[in-house]
Parts: C-alpha cells; structure tokens; sequence
C-alpha cells in the first residue's frame, strides 16, 4: 500500500515555519517514514513540473505557509490546492496575513519607492508584486488552519498525528484549544480580581517579576484575547504574549478584542492622563494587529483578492 503523499510550501514567510517542522527532532524521522513527501523546498529538490505531473487529488495533504503577495506565490497556492485532498494554513501569516501583513499599513507604490527609490526597479521575468498581502484563504480554499508564529512542534506534531490516524475535525477548525491564553499561564493565581493598569510599561525598561502576571505589572499582554496552545513559551521567557495564536473562536477582529481586553484594565479615566497612560504603546497597529491585519475589519490598504485562473 503506497504512502500517503504530503506538501510543504512556503509563501510569504520569514522560513521560521520550516524550522518548526525541523524542531520535531528526531519525530520527523516516523512523519518521513509514514508519509512520502513530495515538495519541501527548504530540505528537498523538486521542481514545478514535478508537481504539475500528480493526479488533481493526489496529495493527501499540503501544509502552506506565509501569506500571499506575489503571483508566483498565488499560483503555487492554486496549483497546490488542486492536487491536494487537504489544505493547511501553516502558522500566522497564511492563517491571518502575519507580519507580513503590516505592509498593508501603506499602499504598493511607497513600498517599492522605499525598496527603489531612485534605483532601477526589476520589470521583466519576474512575479507580479500584488497591491497588499492576502490570507491564503482569501486565494484559496482552505481546510484547516495551524497557528502560531510559529506553530510550536507540540501542535506540529498533534497535527501530523490526527492527520495520519484520519481523525479529522470539521472543516474550517483552527486546530488548536478554544480557550484564552491567561487559562494555561503558569502566572494565572497571580491576576488580581480587579485589574487596574495606570500606566503600561515597555518590557526592556523594566526587570519584570517572573512570578506575577505580566499584565498586573503594566505590561501590554495580549494573552487574555489569545488562543491557548502554544505552553505560554513567551511568558515563560518572562516576555508579555505577542498574539501570534490569533483569536479564540467567535471574535472576528483580534486587534480590536486585544485592544479591548487592555483598554478595560486602564485606570486612567481623564483624557490628558489615558495619553499619558498610553504613551509607552508608540505603535498601536503593529502591536494591536502584529499578525493579523490583513485578516482584520480593518485590513489595511489593499486592493481585491487574484481572481481566480
């Protein structure tokens, strides 16, 4: 009986997702030896045509990273989509557009005129460069979505593993636990009641207590409108959650329910002292939308989706 075939591609990504497939250890020797591989283009050579040669169908599953930008990743998207049984959004950028996405914060032009300026910009033989990032499933469809920034290999592997047993949850899940971070902090007991912030603190400024709550101390947290899952690794490390695990089900704008979520804490009440409270968040969308604008209400400036082939 021949293996089941799998996919790993990357889009508009950093390469951190391809390290979290690495960081199995030696578990990726039973994923290698329980599936066969058939595009990993960080570890293995294939080529275009190799992939254009199976069957529509033939691949059990392909896992994509990143977001997308370019055409050249528009159409690995959909080519891969076509071949594939099942697709995953592998980590923040193709679950919610990632940091990546923050380009959408300017418009295509002033992002080329900064790269260029003055300089010859390259107009043959190369991938269109789209107007904004986009989701992978505002390309394609997708079937399930891996999170984080990047996936940790405890939900890299419990992804593997439900997709070898055939367990699968129903379409469109986020496969990770439906609950808010602040529920698996080690640093949980330690929340006041009453939470009240009058000032928010910037974490290389102060030597954070490693057994408090980080918010308790003025620090910009964003566990309570984050997706548990990753083992609350940043807040071990005594560093405030970033939000790279998304929202919890239900919310359809993480930056606003993170924004939310903190603005409630805020002690100050008179104007002059909630910019004064403030003031230690100098950029607002690249902490309250760090991984997720494009996926936002707001989105950005962006044009239209690739119309589909």
């Amino acid at each position: 009986m021949s293996k089941p075939k799998v996919a790993f591609y990357w889009c508009a990504s950093c390469g951190g997702c391809e390290e979290a497939v690495v960081d199995l250890a030696d578990k990726i020797l039973d994923v290698a030896a329980a599936v066969e591989i058939v595009l990993w283009p960080v570890a293995l050579d294939f080529k275009l045509k190799d992939v254009e040669a199976i069957p529509d169908g033939g691949i059990a599953a392909t896992f994509i990273n990143g977001a997308i930008r370019t055409s050249e990743q528009e159409e690995w998207a959909r080519l891969l989509r076509a071949k594939s049984q099942l697709v995953f959004a592998f980590g923040s950028c193709a679950h919610m557009g990632g940091i990546p996405g923050l380009a959408n914060l300017w418009d295509r032009e002033s992002i080329l005129e900064t790269v260029y300026g003055d300089g010859v910009r390259p107009s043959v033989d190369v991938p269109r460069f789209f107007e904004a990032v986009h989701t992978l499933d505002e390309v394609i469809p997708v079937d399930y979505y891996v999170p984080g920034c990047p996936p940790t290999p405890g939900v890299v592997a419990a992804t593997l593993e439900f997709l070898l047993r055939g367990e699968v949850p129903e379409r469109g899940s986020v496969l990770v636990s439906d609950h808010a971070l602040c529920e698996e902090c080690p640093r949980k007991d330690t929340r006041p009641t009453e939470l009240t912030i009058e000032r928010f603190k910037r974490p290389h400024r102060i030597i954070a207590d490693e057994a408090q709550c980080l918010l308790a101390q003025g620090l910009l947290c964003l566990g309570p409108a984050t997706a548990c899952g990753c083992g609350a690794l940043c807040v071990n490390g005594n560093m405030p959650c970033s939000g790279c695990f998304g929202p919890v089900d239900r919310v359809r704008d993480f930056g606003a329910k993170a924004l939310s979520a903190v603005a409630s804490a805020a002690g100050a009440k008179d104007p002059a002292e909630i910019v004064e409270a403030f003031a230690n968040i100098p950029d607002p969308a690249g902490t309250f939308y760090r991984y997720s604008l494009p996926a936002s209400m707001l989105r950005g400036r962006r044009g239209a989706p690739p119309a589909a082939a």
